[in-house]
């Protein structure tokens, strides 16, 4: 959704993101980036996505908007090809994904309930 998302990102204290990242590291790989480390530039293929995340985030530094603290949660896919499935690596990832996300969020002193449900099945072949 990139700049759509500005509005929501206004006048906030903190800002978590989850999503796929190329790392460059191996498939499954779980890493937390922070603040001043979260890349904002617009050439830069720091998601799958590669334009929505980095020009919402510019955007947002541009006009003063940006929280002041940021935080990746992001999973190394096996390929960086869009798609709607899960690979099996990601997949078999999931949960602990989620528990970085829940340690995030209680880091922040945010009240988290967790409720474990399944990952979504795998639908023919997986592309992230």
């Amino acid at each position: 959704m990139g700049l759509d998302l500005l509005p929501f990102i206004e006048g906030k204290e903190k800002l978590l993101i989850v999503d796929a990242a190329n790392f460059e590291a191996p498939p499954g790989t779980i890493r937390l980036i922070e603040s001043d480390n979260i890349k904002r530039f617009l050439d830069t293929k720091f998601s799958v996505h590669q334009i929505g995340l980095p020009d919402m985030l510019f955007a947002a530094e541009l006009k003063d908007m940006l929280p002041p603290t940021l935080c990746l949660v992001g999973i190394q896919p096996e390929t960086l090809e869009t798609g709607l499935e899960m690979s099996e690596t990601v997949r078999e990832n999931f949960d602990s994904l989620i528990d970085a996300i829940i340690k995030k969020l209680r880091e922040w002193e945010i009240e988290v309930t967790e409720k474990k449900i399944p990952p979504p099945p795998l639908t023919g072949e997986g592309k992230r």
